[in-house]
């Protein structure tokens, strides 16, 4: 089968996970595939996965090759396979925008500073169209709300596809989704579950609790890491959509939602030394038979971004297959199943059913 050519906004720990992975998968025989949801979609594997534009506005990372832009500092996720098999890539210069806040700029930790490369940006859209790009993936630091629509509309100038992993509600949007749905494009998002993470657990958890008949009074969701996403996340003003996004996605699992007092959902510290490695503390509070006091409380580790560079792989896949049938707009149950904030909310067993009924061509998003 051809290749799917991808390319990629904001080559940071998520985007240098994922390319690792494609690589992994390329040069490795299937029977030690590890970590996928669907080894196969559509006849597309993990290896058929091609990144042919890449942006960002990092001077450690512009102008390099992908294959050495992915390790370049501040990335700081696991290494597990050096051996990046994707043909040579310069990271081209775009807008700086809204994408850097002033506190990644300021850092005491010379590594972990933002520096922007002094050039122009290059004409987003045009390397879009020149490259061949079919899709672009947006992994840009959260709060970047002029910066993600301005890719969007990249998209929109260069005909392609959009997969929207961040906090930026794009796909959520009634505008957006119908500007793509006009021009035939299909749109995945927004911000990206993890393989099992925070949230997902979050969500499997409160649906837990209602199915057994167990009310849910109070909840909190603490998470902290060491990586540039967090350090971003300290400037509060970034966070309000993040904040929406992942309480949502916990609220929609609930008969009734909370009230705004009795839950909080949302990163509570950078800690620099755990750097990719993210960490969650997550309590719940109610009441079973008899108005009879449970709690629940656990500790979630991982690594930030291999966690969510599966189900990349797989959002990649099914933007791929929309594409083929010809469709456009908002596809519906893979943004239910691998984003937080998606336009429609759906139970994880009944947004996985839909996928599955997706890839074998029984729904048509």
């Amino acid at each position: 089968m051809s290749k799917i050519k991808i390319a990629i906004a904001g080559i940071g720990n998520c985007a240098s996970a994922l390319i690792q992975g494609i690589s992994f998968y390329r040069q490795v025989p299937a029977e030690e595939w590890v970590g996928l949801m669907h080894p196969q979609i559509g006849g597309y594997e993990p290896s058929d996965i091609e990144v042919v534009a890449a942006f960002d506005i990092d001077e450690r990372k512009v102008g390099r090759d992908i294959a050495q832009a992915i390790f370049a500092p501040p990335n700081c996720t696991k290494i597990f396979y050096k051996d990046i098999a994707n043909p040579p890539v310069p990271v081209k210069m775009g807008p700086v925008l809204d994408g850097v806040p002033p506190l990644m700029r300021e850092s005491r930790r010379p590594e972990q500073v933002f520096c922007p490369a002094k050039q122009p940006p290059c004409d987003v859209a045009a390397e879009l169209k020149n490259s061949g790009a079919e899709m672009l993936l947006l992994y840009l630091p959260v709060g970047s709300v002029r910066a993600v629509r301005f890719y969007a509309e990249a998209c929109l100038e260069a005909g392609i596809g959009l997969i929207n992993n961040i906090p930026v509600f794009i796909a959520s949007d009634e505008r957006w989704q119908e500007r793509f749905r006009e021009k035939k494009l299909p749109i995945i998002g927004d911000d990206i579950k993890s393989q099992l993470g925070a949230t997902i657990l979050h969500r499997v958890l409160a649906k837990l609790f209602r199915d057994r008949g167990v009310v849910l009074d109070h909840t909190y969701q603490l998470n902290f890491a060491g990586n540039t996403d967090f350090m971003n996340m300290l400037d509060r003003r970034r966070l309000e959509m993040k904040k929406i996004s992942k309480t949502e996605a916990v609220q929609s699992q609930l008969e009734s939602p909370l009230p705004d007092d009795d839950i909080y959902i949302g990163p509570s510290d950078y800690i620099p030394w755990l750097k990719d490695n993210k960490n969650c503390l997550l309590r719940m509070e109610g009441r079973g038979f008899g108005d009879s006091a449970l709690s629940l409380e656990l500790k979630l580790s991982v690594e930030d971004s291999p966690n969510s560079a599966g189900v990349a792989i797989d959002s990649i896949r099914c933007l791929k297959l929309a594409l083929a049938r010809g469709i456009g707009g908002v596809i519906d149950s893979p943004s239910a199943y691998f984003m937080k904030h998606p336009p429609r909310q759906l139970a994880d067993e009944v947004a996985r059913q839909q996928v599955e009924d997706f890839i074998a061509g029984r729904r048509e998003r």
